[in-house]
């Protein structure tokens, strides 16, 4: 048995350390720094899609010109200033985590490639693009934590990385505990002792910033209702099997239209690129203009309005999920979680009303959660996120029950995870540019405490598996 006397020794000694100080220094001003970055980025965002859609009111035909030139003009942009700023954010957070040296994290998630990210996913939304900012949001904080753990030389780069990712989430939604679970499931599919801490420090700090900027909100507002009636509970498993279905295979077009366009590309380059940008920015054009503009933008006021009793057009999920598949695959920067949800919402409202519903909100909210889950296939994270923004706190059951289902039923349909399986192509990608072959960190270890030494990295990897 150690001597207690040792013991306070080594306690006070560790509580004194300049080093240990140094770091959560570090920590603390990264974390401020991702809240108050993903506040701005938010309005930012809001700004290009706001400016966009009062043009749009006033000229139906500008689309049909703005968003296939705008779709080009930053798909050529991305190529030419950052390619690692294309698409969603959350695979190049991912795969840095899973890479070995800094040189290669940076490569992902330098400042470069986030200042490109906050300017080109803003111009994508003032272009009508159907994406959102939570994934930016991600890469961003991803990249705010690794830079001031670089200046501060902390050697926690797995672990800064991972923590910057949840307080993106948690600030994006104002949902501190879906950023907690986003960071054990989808982003290291495991949760170190020694990094529980730094990652609920990080959040909690990124959320106060947030919250005293934005106060304290719903991101969808609130939905009423309550699974009560058995034929309640058969709109509970309705939604849970089509929405995953549906979200299957939104998630396995999108992983196999963005490598069949990758190679088309890859002997011409650049204009084919742009080329497929502006067909796909043509297409999210033709659908805005034939819905009346309800399918531009990440969805959110057409969310929000449903969950809170409204109702969508029929057919408006359908046109929305075409416009987001056709942005996502564009290769332009920016997210899908924000229009998932818009087209999860309006399955569940249609459902709901194919089946003569009483209560749209919680049909809207239970379509989300099953089509969120099955595409992105993280059970956890879809229901804790959902119940969050929309403080549905009394359907917990009914919500883990349409996300295991959308889970399940999604596997069917797409064997390969989306955002693992982009986040391995980013891998391979980096590794032919580099000349070295990839390779990865699978759930590595992250074991370097605050107060201790800190553990280094493997010296050796495994060899990144394509799928």
């Amino acid at each position: 048995m150690r001597d207690p006397k040792i013991n306070r020794r080594r306690l006070s000694a560790r509580f004194l350390s300049k080093l240990m100080w140094q770091r959560r220094l570090v920590f603390w001003l990264g974390a401020l720094f991702v809240g108050l970055a993903s506040v701005g980025f938010a309005m930012l965002s809001n700004a290009g899609q706001n400016l966009f859609l009062f043009e749009e009111a006033k000229i139906w035909w500008l689309p049909l010109l703005v968003t296939p030139l705008g779709f080009a003009a930053i798909r050529w942009g991305t190529r030419a200033q950052a390619p690692a700023a294309a698409g969603s954010g959350i695979p190049q957070a991912i795969a840095a985590r899973d890479l070995k040296s800094t040189d290669d994290r940076l490569t992902l998630l330098s400042p470069r490639v986030i200042l490109a990210k906050i300017a080109f996913t803003t111009l994508g939304l003032a272009s009508g693009a159907s994406i959102g900012r939570e994934g930016p949001t991600v890469q961003i904080g991803a990249g705010v934590m690794l830079q001031f753990g670089i200046w501060g030389g902390v050697q926690r780069e797995k672990a800064l990385i991972l923590a910057g990712s949840a307080a993106g989430i948690a600030g994006a939604f104002n949902t501190p505990l879906a950023g907690i679970v986003f960071a054990i499931e989808e982003m290291s599919r495991a949760f170190e002792q020694r990094t529980n801490g730094l990652v609920l420090y990080t959040v909690i700090i990124a959320g106060l910033a947030s919250m005293a900027l934005l106060g304290d909100y719903t991101y969808f507002g609130s939905a009423e209702g309550r699974v009560a009636t058995v034929h309640d509970w058969l709109m509970v498993a309705v939604c849970g099997i089509v929405g995953g279905i549906v979200g299957g295979l939104f998630s396995r077009w999108m992983l196999t239209g963005s490598r069949w366009i990758r190679r088309w590309c890859a002997p011409v380059g650049l204009r084919r690129e742009v080329v497929v940008a502006l067909i796909c920015g043509l297409t999210v054009a033709v659908i805005g203009v034939a819905s009346g503009g309800v399918t531009f933008g990440t969805g959110y006021e057409q969310a929000r309005g449903v969950i809170e009793g409204g109702e969508a057009a029929p057919l408006f999920w359908i046109g929305k999920f075409v416009s987001t598949l056709a942005s996502a695959v564009s290769g332009i920067p920016g997210g899908i979680f924000a229009p998932s949800l818009s087209v999860g919402a309006g399955l569940g409202s249609w459902i709901g009303w194919i089946f003569h519903s009483d209560q749209a909100g919680l049909v809207a909210v239970l379509g989300m959660a099953a089509y969120f889950a099955g595409v992105v296939q993280s059970p956890m994270t879809a229901f804790v996120i959902i119940m969050e923004m929309t403080d549905n706190h009394g359907n917990v059951i009914p919500l883990m029950i349409a996300a295991m289902l959308g889970f399940g039923l999604s596997r069917m349909v797409a064997p390969e995870p989306l955002y693992r399986s982009l986040a391995d192509d980013f891998l391979v990608d980096l590794g032919r540019k580099t000349g070295r072959p990839a390779t990865s960190e699978r759930d590595g270890d992250d074991r370097d405490d605050e107060g201790g030494a800190g553990a280094r990295e493997p010296d050796t990897l495994p060899p990144v598996r394509v799928r």
